[in-house]
């Protein structure tokens, strides 16, 4: 992330060329947008794993995180709507004797 004029690049690819639904492009955009910064940095993102929304939110994430960094006031903006917020959620371990995590066998009766 630096100052420039508001070109998005995620991946090597445009923000326009990566993400087709427009909710995604909102997800990202919304702490820029809470800031009034959306056309004063340029910014470069790569990211993998996850889909295409869990990708979008680590964006979010993240950009949220530079503007707190910047600036004490965007910090309490962007606090107030919750962008700080990490999403704690992970992949549940397989366990022992059972084909994923909450998968059973099937029961057999006989």
């Amino acid at each position: 992330m630096q100052s420039g004029n508001g070109t998005f690049i995620v991946n090597k690819r445009d923000i326009n060329q990566y993400y087709v639904r427009d909710t995604s492009k909102m997800i990202i955009m919304q702490p820029l947008e809470l800031t009034d910064s959306v056309s004063t940095f340029d910014i470069k993102v790569n990211v993998q794993g996850g889909g295409l929304n869990g990708q979008a939110g680590a964006i979010r994430h993240g950009i949220a995180r530079v503007l707190a960094a910047m600036d004490n006031e965007w910090r309490k903006i962007l606090k107030k709507h919750g962008l700080l917020t990490r999403d704690a959620r992970k992949k549940e371990r397989k366990l022992p004797g059972q084909p994923g995590a909450r998968k059973r066998f099937q029961y057999s009766k006989r």
